[in-house]
């Protein structure tokens, strides 16, 4: 999708149509969601993820450029330069792209031709050395005697390797690419002869025939120009037969036959050196100006490269032409008249050589780069990684494209089996296949911590097909999504274990990046889109031709119907977004597990000990102290019975040991609170380690005590009032803390601390489930029927309130009239025609309550106002 933005010039255009393409997805994904009545909890998220999904979409090949650069960038500063930016944006991202590239392709060149110079002058360095080292080995030896033969040889190698330093040195300073010519007037003939004379008095080879105008004066720097002619002339010398003369000539303008052949331009100066010898071919004109580019008759190689160079400092050229005899080498040097800002001053030209080459070849630089430079190159992270920064990095994920498949086909199960009209046994599918999906390619998942948590997980959802309370059907799920989680990052501490909730959600924004590279990648190289086009076709053929010859045959048409469910608009509509959903969700939980976030980033860090023992002692102390005091008050109302407590508060017992129930299940939370905070603050020394186990073992006995007197009380009101599922519920709660708290006391003395966290999560998943395995909704209702018979109170009313699970008790243990009337309501609720007939929807708990109340006709009872109202005042309602 991001190639449609590729033709649009301008990066702020861009920006602009991306802000208009999410604004407008959302606004559509609304509309249509309120057009058909979808649930705005649903929509709002939807509306977000695609909204989302489709900036990333787009913005995926906007930025993709220059996360290019970063790379080629760091691998630049590793020394390699093959790295390019490839883009087809025309905008100011993609022009950025050219000019890097080009930048790129100018230090690959050189980079390529340092090395070069490296290797070759190394090479060049090492001959004369060589030679020299083997000859005065020879004469230390004695093999060849000291003689001026003997010393000339050796003097001649170290004049050699002198004019290659000095060479070198020349070269190096023309490289700084500025270099001040001093212009003067000077007088070219007398140049040229003094140039000759000099390298006649260095003992090199050839002569010299000079014809140069006496009064030929030209503007130049004389010291240039003679470095210039010198090297030109020491090259003809060289390669001049013996008994030949080289030929030096010059003027003030273009000779006739250069003008002709358009060689010059009638202005300026020039000037030529021939020679006899064996020329230079017309595919080598331009290498042999290049370093060490001759072909190494006694020179350095460097000579030709220096003098171009000095020519193009003043503004002119240095070239082989063909010669007039044709035979030997014809050089010629052509300068123009100087304007008048460049008379003096410093002139910029290019180092030799150091041209763009067209199209270079991938080049890797050998030089060992070292590692304090390595370490000083910025590394920035960009997008999201800055933003999550260490807790949640993403380096080496896997293709993603498995993943995305599996939550997309978790959506479409979603989409298609999930019922609308009831929690049931497809709402338990659906949430194995989201797990599933997740745990395909989670990270963790052979380690058994993951696979314990996986086995709670699936336990804990499947209430949903078992039970018809909706409350232990939410828990489960809330539940089950609790542990797996915790399951695929791997939480180990309190902290890890809430920041594994919290990456849930955060998914679907550090993942995105990862989701666009996974649909680039299926867009490219791969049989993916292929597929897709595919299976569009199909299903258009499929539902062209079936539409016909359905209306067309009745019988074909029958078969249709019952494949094929009858959907609304509303439906439709609404399935779509729960699919969209479903996906989303599960595409979350499926990143985390496949790149689970570091939630232990706090788990590790512990605030400093306090420096004196008191500062955490004391308040313990002080806790424990309240707590032994309140154990004292309730030893005395147990000893003192129910009439010491009517007398001194004026409550009936009952009402008595309810009234602090809530208090005490906060008291005993409260209490892990204090046991970990002091843990946290207390010294490592072998003293403040004691009086810690001693005070905080003392808390926690306390503590025990508080939980055996909350539920004693819970039981005593219960047996006084009724039993009812909250009740339960938080029997169940204050019983898990009150395991938690004895957990804390068992690992304290062992010196286990660490497996608290898992421990506290995996008990409490038991209890749920062990709630869920008691049906709470029919034990509720059996141990009221129970008290029902042993005092003859029963609480109608509240068994009316009661699920689908606990008809078959009522069914079973109340007269047939009050059993109808109590279960009048779930003709309308869960056993109303539309859940019972929706395949989708069943459920074992609703199965047997429809098997149970077979004979009562419900729908009868809601009508019989008369009979159920004398059920009503039998019962004292």
């Amino acid at each position: 999708m991001s190639a449609l933005l590729d033709a649009v010039s301008s990066l702020k255009a861009k920006l602009g149509l991306l802000v208009a393409a999410s604004v407008v997805t959302a606004v559509l994904l609304t509309w249509l969601g309120s057009a058909a009545d979808v649930s705005p909890l649903l929509v709002l998220p939807v509306s977000v993820a695609l909204a989302l999904g489709v900036t990333q979409l787009l913005a995926a090949g906007m930025v993709a450029p220059l996360r290019r650069m970063t790379e080629v960038t760091r691998a630049m500063a590793r020394g390699d330069y093959s790295g390019r930016v490839r883009t087809r944006a025309t905008d100011e991202v993609g022009q950025l792209a050219a000019a890097f590239n080009r930048m790129a392709e100018d230090l690959a060149t050189v980079d390529r031709e340092r090395r070069d110079l490296i290797a070759t002058v190394s090479h060049e360095l090492r001959t004369p050395l060589t030679a020299m080292t083997a000859l005065l080995e020879n004469l230390a030896d004695g093999v060849v005697p000291a003689d001026a033969v003997s010393l000339e040889a050796a003097l001649e190698e170290a004049q050699r390797l002198g004019r290659l330093v000095d060479d070198l040195l020349q070269l190096s300073r023309l490289e700084a690419g500025v270099v001040d010519l001093d212009r003067q007037d000077v007088a070219l003939h007398r140049l040229v002869e003094e140039s000759v004379a000099q390298v006649a008095g260095a003992g090199r080879p050839g002569s010299y025939d000079v014809e140069v105008p006496d009064d030929l004066h030209v503007q130049g720097d004389p010291a240039r120009l003679r470095q210039l002619l010198v090297n030109v002339l020491d090259n003809a010398g060289r390669h001049a037969p013996p008994d030949t003369r080289v030929r030096v000539t010059g003027g003030a303008a273009a000779p006739a036959d250069a003008l002709r052949d358009g060689d010059g331009d009638g202005t300026g100066w020039w000037l030529e050196v021939t020679d006899d010898g064996g020329g230079v071919a017309p595919e080598d004109r331009e290498r042999v100006f290049e370093r060490f580019g001759t072909d190494g008759a006694g020179g350095t190689g460097l000579g030709l490269a220096i003098a171009r160079w000095v020519a193009q400092l003043h503004d002119g050229t240095l070239r082989f032409v063909d010669p007039a005899s044709g035979r030997g080498a014809r050089l010629r040097l052509e300068v123009p008249e100087p304007t008048a800002a460049g008379s003096r001053g410093p002139s910029r030209v290019p180092a030799p050589d150091a041209r763009p080459l067209p199209a270079p070849e991938p080049s890797r630089s050998e030089v060992m780069i070292p590692a304090a430079a390595a370490a000083a190159v910025p590394r920035t992270t960009p997008g999201l990684d800055a933003l999550f920064g260490r807790f949640w990095p993403e380096r080496g994920l896997p293709s993603g494209l498995p993943t995305v498949a599996a939550a997309a086909g978790a959506g479409l199960v979603a989409g298609v089996a999930l019922s609308f009209t009831a929690v049931g046994i497809t709402w338990t599918l659906v949430a194995l296949v989201c797990g599933a999906a997740a745990l395909f390619t989670a990270r963790r998942r052979r380690e058994p911590w993951t696979a314990l948590c996986a086995v709670l997980a699936v336990l804990l959802v499947l209430p949903m097909t078992l039970l018809d309370a909706w409350w232990v059907q939410m828990l489960g799920l809330l539940a089950a999504t609790a542990v797996f989680l915790c399951g695929v990052t791997g939480a180990r501490t309190m902290p890890g274990i809430l920041l594994s909730g919290i990456s849930w959600p955060l998914a679907s924004l550090r993942g995105l990046p990862w989701f666009g590279r996974s649909l680039r990648i299926a867009g490219t190289g791969s049989r993916a889109p292929a597929f897709v086009r595919t299976l569009v076709w199909s299903l258009l053929g499929l539902a062209v031709f079936g539409t016909i010859f359905a209306s067309a045959n009745p019988v074909f048409g029958s078969w249709v119907d019952r494949l094929v469910p009858n959907l609304t608009f509303n439906d439709l509509v609404g399935r779509g977004f729960v699919a969209c959903f479903v996906f989303a969700a599960t595409l979350g939980a499926a990143y985390l597990a496949l790149n689970p976030s570091h939630v232990e980033v706090l788990g590790g860090r512990r605030p400093a000990a306090l420096a004196n023992r008191f500062e955490w002692l004391v308040p313990v102390l002080v806790v424990d102290a309240v707590f032994v005091a309140f154990i004292a008050a309730q030893a005395g109302a147990l000893i003192g019975g129910r009439d010491y407590i009517e007398e001194t508060t004026g409550l009936t017992y009952a009402d008595f040991v309810h009234q602090g129930f809530g208090q005490l299940t906060l008291a005993t939370a409260l209490t892990v609170l204090v046991v970990w905070v002091a843990a946290r603050r207390a010294g490592d020394a072998p003293e403040d380690r004691r009086w810690l186990l001693a005070s905080l073992g003392l808390l926690c006995a306390l503590t025990l005590l508080v939980v055996a007197s909350a539920l004693r009380g819970m039981a005593v009101y219960q047996d006084a009032y009724g039993f009812t599922t909250l009740r339960l519920f938080v029997d169940v709660f204050e019983g898990w803390l009150g395991f938690v708290v004895l957990a804390i006391m068992v690992a304290g003395a062992a010196g286990r601390g660490s497996w608290l966290p898992r421990i506290a999560l995996v008990s409490g998943a038991v209890a749920l489930i062990g709630l869920a395995a008691v049906n709470p909704d029919a034990w509720v209702a059996g141990r009221n029927l129970d008290r029902y018979d042993a005092t003859a109170r029963l609480d109608v009313r509240y068994l009316q309130s009661l699920s689908a699970d606990a008809a078959p008790e009522i069914v079973e243990r109340l007269p047939a009239e009050v059993a109808r009337c109590v279960l009048q309501d779930l003709a309308y609720g869960s056993l109303q025609p539309e859940v019972l007939e929706d395949a989708r929807a069943w459920n074992l708990a609703r199965s047997r309550a429809e098997e149970a109340v077979a004979g009562l006709d419900l729908a009868e009872a809601r009508g019989a106002g008369d009979e159920c109202a004398g059920v009503w005042s039998a019962y004292g309602e």
